[in-house]
């Protein structure tokens, strides 16, 4: 079944890694890094991106690093994974067989498990509070990477020698970048005909935007009917002499605010932001300057959100409605 090596009772395997194992293991891993990249990518398309990272020097200055450094990054992320994750879990697994008959392949599998889950708990302990998708998918991780174990090791015994590294990672590359093209050509062929919705802002109402709404660093903006505004610690654009030393400045007291529905007020329209969105200008007494906060999430989960500073490398500001306070 291409497990790997079988329990013997009067051989004892070595412990050691086998160079073709551990080059394996990184491979692999450094191929689904890459494909799962591909998946998620295509996943943002009917997300919000609030802006940030628009200008086409940026965006032609990231897929360049991407292109250069993308798979050295891999390359050492997956070298990483196989030494934490599936070159242990090999060890356990063959020290396994060494008691208890039954294939190595399948042992490596279940300490691959093991494995993956005591790294979920030690991510939560470091404070990363993964979500259970998260969880999940570092848990499964070294899934693929054993299995790729296993087909090394199975050529192994048919042909009497380790396939070479070189030929290991060149094959994973092109396997890779096969699934990852394969996963762009699918993601826009769903764009072009409608199956992936590109995102679309909600359009919200004066009234529907009446409320509290709040960021980090104690960020809270009250819109009240009538058109006043109330505010703590809300960032807003700086005094004209401050735009060069910092992008915002935050502001404390009162003010007033309109909705903006042709996107008239927006800085960023003809710049490679978000164009033609409504948003709320917010006029603040004595603080900073006129800010437009561009209206995003969803109907559901509406968003307040200002890029401020370069729209290539922004510092992006959102605020959230609160439903637990009242206006």
């Amino acid at each position: 079944m291409g497990w790997g090596d079988t329990w013997r009772p009067k051989q004892r395997s070595r412990l050691t890694w086998a160079n073709a194992d551990l080059n394996a293991a990184a491979a692999v891993c450094a191929a689904q890094l890459a494909v799962a990249g591909a998946i998620w990518w295509v996943g943002t398309f009917d997300d919000d991106t609030h802006g940030a990272g628009s200008g086409g020097g940026l965006a032609a200055a990231g897929l360049l690093c991407m292109l250069v450094f993308g798979p050295l990054f891999l390359a050492v992320v997956g070298l990483l994974h196989a030494v934490a994750h599936t070159m242990p879990a090999a060890t356990l697994a063959r020290l396994a067989t060494r008691r208890v008959r039954g294939p190595e392949g399948a042992w490596h599998l279940a300490f691959v498990a093991v494995l993956g889950v005591l790294w979920a708990a030690v991510a939560v302990v470091l404070g990363v509070s993964p979500t259970s998708t998260t969880a999940l998918l570092i848990a499964a991780s070294g899934v693929l990477p054993a299995l790729g174990v296993a087909y090394v090791r199975r050529r192994e015994r048919a042909t009497g020698h380790a396939p070479r590294s070189r030929r290991i990672w060149i094959r994973s590359a092109l396997a890779s970048f096969g699934v990852c093209v394969l996963v762009a050509v699918a993601g826009a062929v769903g764009l072009s005909t409608g199956l992936i919705e590109e995102y679309e802002p909600p359009k919200l109402t004066a009234a529907q935007l009446t409320g509290v709404w709040r960021g980090d660093g104690g960020a809270v903006l009250r819109l009240r009917t009538g058109g006043r505004a109330e505010f703590t610690a809300l960032p807003a654009q700086p005094e004209f002499e401050d735009v060069t030393t910092k992008d915002f400045t935050r502001c404390d007291g009162t003010g007033s605010w309109f909705l903006d529905n042709e996107g008239r007020y927006d800085p960023y329209a003809d710049e490679g932001g978000p164009s033609e969105r409504d948003g709320v200008v917010v006029h603040i007494e004595d603080c900073g300057h006129d800010t437009y906060w561009t209206i995003g999430g969803s109907e559901a989960a509406p968003e307040l959100f200002v890029l401020f500073g370069d729209p290539d490398s922004g510092d992006l500001r959102i605020l959230k409605r609160d439903t637990t306070t009242t206006p």
